[in-house]
C-alpha cells in the first residue's frame, strides 16, 4: 500500500473509532485516534485498548490527559496532512468517475450514430424493433449511468466539505491556547507579523500591549493549579470580551498575556489597557469546588506603539519594559512607553 493510501485509510479508520465509541470528533480527539490507528505510540494504544476492554467510555478528562501524553505539534502537522491526503484522494476518485463517464458517452454517442445509419436503409419490421431495443437498452444504460455519476459527485462533495471542515478545526487548533481558548504563542507571532507588514504598506498605527498576573505565583501555590487555571481562563475572557474581530488576544506564555491593537494610537491603546485592568479588579474570586471566596487577582499592563521601521523583537521589547516598569512601580497598573525613563532596562518582567 502506498504512504498516500496508508494516510487515507488511517485517517478513515480514526474517525470511524470515534463514531463506535462516542467520541465527539474535536481536532485533539481526531490527532488521538488518528494516533492510536497509525500504530505509532503503543502507550496510546495500550490506554485505548485498555479502556475499550473494561467497556469504559472515553470521558473528556481521560482524553485530554492522554492527548497531553503526545507530540501535539508533530501529530497536528501529520493529521492536517492526512485529511489533505483525503480531501486530494476524494478529488482523484471524482477524476476518475468523470473519465468513465465521458468514455460511457462517447460508446453512447457511437451507439446512437450506427443506428441511425442503419435506419437509412430499408429494413424490414423485425430489423426495425432490433434496433429500437437496441437504441433503448443504451439509452437506458446512460441514464442509470448518469444517476450514478450524480449520487458519485454528490457524495464526493460531501466528503470534501466534511474534510475541510476538520481541516479548518485542526488548523484552528494549532493557533489555539488548549488552556484558555484564546490565540497561542504561534498566532500571536504571526498576527503581529501581519500588522507589522500592514502598518509599513498603510501608515495605520497599531498599539501593543502585554500583561501580566500579579503575585501568581504565589496564588497557585496558596490556591493550587486548577484555581490557578481558572484565573488564566478569566484573564482570557476579560482580554477576548474587550477588544474587536480585527484584533488579537493572546496567551504569550505562563502568566502572561499579549493583545495586538489594530488601527490603534496608543492612547486608545491605554485607555482600553486601563478598562480591561479595572474589569479584571473588580472581579470576585470564587473557588468552584469549594465554593470558598477567594477575594481578587490585579494585572499589570504594559503598552507600546508600533514605530514605522521597528521589527517585532524591538516592539515587543519596548512593550515587555513598560510592563516590567509597571510591575516594580507598585502593580495594579497601566504604564505606556511615554512614561518609561530614559534609562529603563529593558527586560523581562518579573
Amino acid at each position: 500500500m502506498q504512504k498516500s493510501e496508508r494516510e487515507h485509510a488511517i485517517a478513515k479508520a480514526a474517525f470511524a473509532l470515534m463514531s463506535q465509541h462516542g467520541v465527539v470528533p474535536t481536532p485533539a480527539n481526531y490527532e488521538l485516534f488518528y494516533t492510536y490507528a497509525a500504530a505509532e505510540n503503543p502507550a496510546v494504544a495500550r490506554q485505548i485498548d485498555e479502556r475499550i476492554a473494561q467497556g469504559e467510555a472515553f470521558t473528556p478528562e481521560f482524553l485530554e490527559q492522554l492527548h497531553k501524553s503526545i507530540n501535539t505539534t508533530a501529530r497536528t502537522r501529520d493529521a492536517m496532512e492526512a485529511i489533505e491526503q483525503s480531501i486530494s484522494t476524494t478529488l482523484n476518485a471524482t477524476m476518475h468517475s468523470l473519465e468513465s463517464a465521458g468514455r460511457d458517452a462517447l460508446a453512447y454517442g457511437r451507439t446512437l450514430s450506427e443506428v441511425s445509419g442503419e435506419l437509412g436503409d430499408e429494413r424490414s419490421p423485425d430489423d426495425l424493433r432490433k434496433l429500437m431495443n437496441e437504441l433503448t437498452g443504451a439509452t437506458r444504460a446512460m441514464e442509470q449511468r448518469t444517476k450514478q455519476l450524480e449520487a458519485e459527485l454528490q457524495q464526493s462533495s460531501d466528503e470534501v466539505a466534511d474534510l475541510k471542515s476538520k481541516l479548518d478545526d485542526v488548523r484552528r487548533e494549532s493557533l489555539t491556547d488548549p488552556l484558555t481558548g484564546i490565540s497561542n504563542r504561534k498566532r500571536f507571532d504571526d498576527d503581529l507579523a501581519n500588522a507589522i507588514a500592514s502598518s509599513s504598506m498603510t501608515g495605520e498605527p497599531f498599539a501593543l500591549f502585554m500583561c501580566d498576573i500579579d503575585h501568581f505565583k504565589s496564588f497557585n501555590d496558596t490556591w493550587g493549579h486548577q484555581t490557578g487555571d481558572q484565573v488564566l481562563r478569566l484573564i482570557a475572557t476579560c482580554l477576548s470580551e474587550n477588544v474587536k474581530g480585527r484584533d488579537t488576544a493572546a496567551r504569550y506564555g505562563g502568566e502572561e498575556f499579549c493583545v495586538i491593537l489594530r488601527q490603534t494610537t496608543l492612547d486608545h491603546a491605554l485607555n482600553l489597557a486601563e478598562q480591561i485592568r479595572t474589569n479584571v479588579q473588580s472581579k470576585k474570586l470564587v473557588k468552584k469546588s469549594t465554593g470558598d471566596i477567594l477575594g481578587t487577582i490585579t494585572i499589570s499592563i504594559g503598552v507600546a506603539q508600533f514605530a514605522p521601521g521597528e521589527t517585532a523583537e524591538t516592539l515587543i521589547k519596548r512593550a515587555d519594559a513598560c510592563l516590567y516598569a509597571a510591575k516594580h512601580s507598585g502593580r495594579n497598573r497601566v504604564l505606556g512607553e511615554m512614561e518609561l525613563r530614559p534609562d529603563t532596562n529593558i527586560i523581562a518582567a518579573a
